[in-house]
């Protein structure tokens, strides 16, 4: 083999590890805003433009799984709670129980906090593990703080990656005293439709 075409061999060698870096890194970055998506969807007051209503919500957060995806609580707490959800119809009417009735107290805030990542990707399949932290506060007063791990996996359908699997276990409930958060919005602004460009 002459040194040209060592030199070469190298280079491809270098050329296809760096290509196969680069689709592990986008991968991890498509998972990321999915998961991210998910939970900003779920927040209260939703925040996503042009969601006015529970029923466009729960049709965004269903489009972001797979057909054969699975929701589930699990552990002690969860099991009960939220039992599992096999499949797109059973996952929208998992959400439809939790949004489509009235609650009193009624939910008046609730925001998802993602921490501890860790993603592994293999091929068109991967696997997601975070903590998460949420606050609730409801009408009456009352709040408490929720804190979950999730391990998820992720599936690339059509190019797209989507959550083959929501598997969310209680790490804690605490409540917390009346009146903690000073200022609670009703509504989000943020992302009104003509700032959402």
């Amino acid at each position: 083999m002459t040194n040209e075409t060592a030199s070469l061999a190298e280079l491809t060698r270098t050329v296809a590890a760096l290509s196969a870096e680069v689709m592990i890194l986008r991968a991890e970055a498509e998972i990321r805003r999915v998961q991210a998506r998910y939970m900003f969807l779920c927040d209260t007051p939703c925040p996503e433009a042009g969601v006015d209503d529970d029923a466009e919500r729960i049709r965004r957060i269903v489009d972001l799984y797979t057909e054969d995806a699975v929701w589930e609580g699990v552990g002690a707490y969860y099991d009960g709670q939220f039992g599992r959800s096999t499949g797109k119809d059973a996952i929208r009417r998992h959400f439809e129980g939790f949004w489509g009735r009235k609650r009193d107290p009624a939910l008046i805030l609730n925001v998802h906090y993602l921490t501890t990542e860790h993603i592994t990707v293999e091929g068109d399949e991967a696997l997601g593990h975070w903590v998460h932290i949420q606050p609730w506060i409801f009408s009456d007063g009352s709040s408490l703080l929720r804190s979950s791990r999730l391990w998820n996996r992720f599936r690339k359908v059509d190019g797209q990656w989507k959550i083959a699997r929501t598997r969310t276990e209680n790490v804690y409930v605490a409540p917390l005293a009346p009146g903690w958060a000073e200022s609670v919005g009703a509504t989000s602004v943020l992302m009104r439709r003509e700032d959402a460009r």
